[in-house]
Formats: structure tokens, sequence, C-alpha cells
């Protein structure tokens, strides 16, 4: 049950769109120079790179965790 949760959840944020600007200053004069299309795809290369990092602490933060109550589950037994 746990894991349809979490699939469902996970097929939720992928799927879910907003209207997200996360530039810099410099990025943002760039941007404003470059026109509306280009703009939206430097914004979107912004946001793609900015997600690997936190996918990255994500992982290790699961495999710890998986990891911890395996040891836990160990010491109780």
């Amino acid at each position: 049950m746990k894991f349809r949760l979490y699939m469902l959840t996970i097929f939720f944020l992928l799927f879910y769109t907003e209207t997200v600007t996360a530039q810099c200053s410099i990025c943002t004069k760039t941007a404003s120079q470059l026109g509306e299309g280009p703009a939206a795809a430097l914004n979107s290369a912004i946001i793609y790179l900015a997600l690997a990092p936190f996918v990255i602490v994500g992982y290790l933060g699961w495999r710890w965790w998986k990891n911890e109550k395996k040891v836990i589950s160990e010491e109780q037994s």
C-alpha cells in the first residue's frame, strides 16, 4: 500500500506543472535581451540543473534511511 502511495505521489510531482521563475539577476537580464522563447528555455534549463543536487541528496537520504532501518531491526532481534 505504501509503495502505491509513493508511486502516485511521484507521478503527480513529475507531471504537475507551474510557471516558475528561477533566475539570478544576470540570467534575468540576459533572458530579457534574448526574447520570450529563449528566455523560457533558459529558465527551464536553470530549474533542470537545480533539481540534480536535490535528486542526489534525496537518493542518499533514502539509502541512509533504508540502511538505518535494517540496522535497527537487526539490533532488536
